[in-house]
């Protein structure tokens, strides 16, 4: 897929996740309207969305249908902006701005904002489990585990913990796998369940995918943390180093940092082999998220 071609598509595919999460919104009247304005500037209010983008690209290349594939694409953009809710408030990073506009605890108050972040994890798991899929059980499993104390919520605790420390390279490599790969690997993993069974070695292929370019992504954060403005971040540049967390940068300067990322994306790009033509699209993917400026 030539590269113009590869936008589209991946223009289509946020403008089509945008509209189920739209629709999921409105299904019901709203019972407290604050909160619901709440849900929505954080949910509807920019991002990338590369979480549902994985979904989508992965369960294709494994043959699923779009219209499987809406509903595990939607829950993993759904937990990803509750951890972004969270992670903003004051008891965590305490950061005025997200995504080009201000956080959900400055646009409204901290406490809707804790609310909301609650009511968009749990409305995840409600759009997954009315979704008609053969392997929802395991789906279910996916998504609970990443986003949990052994995924997300774990990670964010070891970042919390390395604040001022002065963690290795490996040990540092563990908590973005946990902080941010966890999260990346559940949807490229979400896609493939939603085609094939677990024992199909193709899923192997793309855990191995997704564990790669998810510490790749993280790097690359971490470099724009650095190098990037927050004009273009849509949040403020050079947070890390102000609360002075560890790092790939600050480890392995920038030029060893960009270095692991683009070793970390030719392992990803060797992991989809097995996939042959079908993987193209994820490696056009994985070498975008490591070439993005925000």
């Amino acid at each position: 897929m030539n590269a113009d071609r590869f936008t589209q598509r991946l223009a289509a595919d946020r403008a089509r996740v945008d509209a189920f999460l739209e629709h999921v919104l409105e299904q019901h009247e709203p019972t407290a309207p604050r909160l619901e304005d709440a849900m929505r500037h954080a949910l509807l209010v920019g991002g990338k969305r590369l979480r549902p983008l994985l979904v989508y690209l992965a369960g294709r290349a494994l043959g699923a249908s779009d219209d499987r594939l809406d509903a595990p694409a939607a829950a993993i953009e759904l937990i990803h902006a509750y951890s972004l809710v969270h992670d903003d408030l004051p008891a965590m990073d305490d950061d005025d701005l997200r995504r080009g506009q201000p956080t959900v605890h400055r646009a409204f108050d901290e406490a809707t904002a804790i609310l909301a972040g609650d009511a968009l994890q749990t409305l995840a798991f409600e759009v997954l489990a009315r979704a008609s899929h053969p392997r929802l059980p395991a789906m279910i499993v996916t998504l609970a585990t990443a986003a949990g104390r052994n995924g997300m919520v774990g990670g964010q605790a070891l970042d919390l913990a390395a604040v001022g420390g002065h963690p290795d390279v490996e040990a540092l490599a563990t908590m973005h796998a946990h902080k941010t790969g966890a999260l990346i690997r559940a949807a490229v993993r979400l896609g493939g369940l939603s085609a094939v069974d677990e024992e199909d070695s193709r899923v192997a292929a793309l855990d191995r995918y997704a564990e790669a370019l998810g510490l790749a992504f993280q790097i690359h954060d971490d470099v724009l943390d650095v190098t990037g403005d927050t004009s273009t971040l849509g949040k403020a540049s050079g947070a890390d180093a102000a609360r002075d967390k560890p790092t790939y940068p600050v480890l392995l300067g920038l030029d060893g940092a960009r270095r692991r990322a683009l070793e970390l994306t030719d392992e990803a790009l060797a992991a989809l082999v097995p996939l042959g033509e079908a993987g193209s699209p994820l490696a056009q993917l994985a070498r975008y998220m490591i070439e993005r400026d925000h």
